[in-house]
């Protein structure tokens, strides 16, 4: 099946480390293609260039640069085998334009899910969930019946209440959604940091069923107990969508976010989430917020969400 995805910028040329020709010394850099309406199925990066959610919620600002930051820190990792990889370009949020934005973006990744793709989405701000749910939801894919469930690796809910949208409020406006569509979804966070979130957000998250896991509940002597939730996640759901705001590690790990984590989960953890998720052949979708180069440290957030977004891509799924 074709696939026409409508972006603002096209993508540039990918570039990186050097060793020589052949699939022995192979990197991202040199496998990455333009995409084109034809190409085969494979991982599919669209960028989304904003901080507006960010401003709106009273972040520091940033994220618009998070996108090409990632396919710089991405370009040089070693590939194990060849793959089919596609950067599609990046959409824009012009003049404030969020909702128009996110609009496009999710019909950019309906179209990319519906010719067989995994659209892997660089963010902006977290107002990017908003628009990767609804390419999801709004997919040939889901049917009535398939249960969509989204993940979201993350210090926050995100469930605000707010006059307009932005970074804090994306799955809140997705649970009301499918709510008014008698559409079947189940929200899921793991990372919540007790101290960044009010008791109206936990009352939130219980009145829409939402599931947790505390940052404390997910160091390395807790590994049953993750593995026990995200077992508990996959058998409510058909589809899988993963959501990874990089403010879910310590901020020694991840500096470059809005809201750096004081505790934060460890990077083993969030990996070994990642790669569950990859091999779970529940993923129809992944994106990563939040990544802030103006406030990174040697570069060490972008390259970290490179190593999670390598993990994702590079992990047989269950099946293939």
């Amino acid at each position: 099946m074709t696939a026409t995805l409508a972006i603002d910028t096209p993508p540039a040329r990918w570039s990186g480390r050097d060793d020589g020709p052949g699939a022995s010394h192979l990197r991202w850099h040199h496998a990455v293609r333009p995409f084109t309406p034809d190409s085969a199925p494979g991982a599919v990066v669209i960028g989304f260039a904003s901080e507006e959610g960010v401003l709106r919620n009273g972040g520091r600002p940033g994220q618009v640069q998070g996108p090409d930051a990632l396919r710089t820190a991405l370009g040089g990792l070693a590939l194990p085998a060849p793959r089919d990889l596609y950067d599609a370009g990046t959409i824009q949020v012009v003049d404030g334009m969020l909702e128009a934005a996110q609009e496009r973006l999710g019909s950019a990744v309906s179209a990319a899910i519906d010719a067989g793709h995994l659209p892997v989405v660089f963010g902006g701000g977290h107002e990017v969930a908003y628009g990767t749910y609804r390419g999801v939801a709004d997919s040939q894919r889901r049917t009535r019946q398939q249960r969509l469930g989204v993940l979201n690796l993350d210090a926050h809910f995100d469930l605000r209440i707010a006059e307009r949208p932005s970074s804090g409020t994306p799955f809140r406006q997705a649970l009301l959604r499918e709510r008014d569509r008698g559409m079947p979804m189940s929200y899921d966070v793991l990372g919540i940091s007790q101290p960044s979130n009010t008791s109206a957000l936990f009352d939130t998250a219980a009145e829409f069923g939402v599931r947790h896991l505390l940052d404390e509940h997910c160091g390395p002597t807790h590994r049953a107990a993750v593995d026990e939730f995200l077992d508990a996640v996959f058998e409510d759901v058909d589809l899988l969508y993963l959501t990874i705001d990089l403010d879910v590690l310590p901020a020694a790990v991840a500096p470059g976010v809005s809201a750096p984590a004081a505790f934060g989960v460890p990077l083993e953890t969030i990996q070994h989430v990642c790669d569950r998720v990859a091999a779970s052949g529940l993923l129809v979708a992944v994106d990563v917020a939040e990544l802030n180069p103006v406030f990174d440290v040697d570069g060490r957030t972008a390259r970290t969400a490179a190593r999670l977004v390598h993990r994702i891509v590079t992990t047989p799924a269950a099946g293939s």
